[in-house]
């Protein structure tokens, strides 16, 4: 073999070897990305795959607490006192005409406290005025009437009457018990998912070896919050319910 032979072997190896290694590469990557097919939702292995599935449905809140608050603040104590005492008693007949048993309106303590004058950030001891307050809770099965009142509490407002108004948080009671028929349609969903994935290359789904069931996420229609430990939005009536359940099953 002389010079320019070697040299021509040297150059085809090399060159043979800059085209086999990207394809190498590319061939590793299609069958990585493959066993990921589903954004996350499977990963393929030696012992099976796993799939996560889910699976949601549409819930009316059927049980509401309503937080209010009726504050005054006065130069004395007394006057801030009366104001508190004066508002209340119109708070609670406006929900009582509303439509409200006495039974579903639950008054706090009351609770007083004296703004002092600061002077350079320090107290000079002297009381400028007197804050008086008392929270209201309003527990109720009729959602809707929570929301009606609490829409109109400004006729309240219009009159002077002091209300500080953190509006109803809506609940659903029955969600236990739509939870095992969520799991059960979630396994459904993720076992379907399974068998599109691996019947698609020739296999063949086997038993479940491992299930795992995630956080129930309860959000407002259309919404796309989550939390990893699990999410209740309580502002509004109507909800979506989601739960999610991760499979392994047996492959062939």
């Amino acid at each position: 073999m002389n010079g320019n032979e070697g040299s021509n072997g040297v150059a085809g190896l090399r060159s043979s070897l800059a085209l086999s290694i990207p394809a190498a590469i590319l061939a590793v990557a299609l069958a990585l990305g493959l066993n990921q097919v589903g954004n996350g939702f499977a990963a393929r292995s030696e012992t099976g795959i796993s799939v996560t599935g889910s699976a949601r449905v549409n819930a009316t809140a059927d049980n509401a607490v309503w937080s209010l608050n009726v504050n005054a603040t006065s130069p004395t104590l007394s006057t801030s006192v009366k104001s508190v005492n004066d508002d209340m008693d119109q708070l609670v007949a406006y929900l009582k005409e509303g439509g409200f048993p006495t039974e579903a309106i639950q008054l706090g303590a009351l609770a007083t406290y004296g703004n002092e004058e600061w002077v350079n950030g320090n107290s000079t001891g002297r009381i400028l005025s007197y804050r008086a307050e008392r929270p209201v809770t309003v527990r109720s099965t009729d959602v809707n009437l929570v929301a009606s009142m609490s829409n109109g509490i400004g006729a309240l407002l219009e009159r002077g009457v002091q209300i500080n108004n953190f509006g109803p948080n809506y609940y659903i009671s029955s969600l236990k018990d739509l939870r095992p028929e969520l799991l059960k349609e979630a396994m459904i969903d993720a076992q379907s998912r399974a068998k599109a994935i691996v019947e698609s290359t020739g296999g063949k789904v086997g038993v479940a070896i491992a299930v795992r069931s995630g956080p129930f996420q309860v959000t407002s229609p259309d919404s796309v919050d989550t939390a990893a430990g699990g999410y209740y939005d309580t502002s509004t009536i109507e909800k979506t319910v989601t739960a999610t359940v991760t499979a392994t099953f047996k492959t062939e």
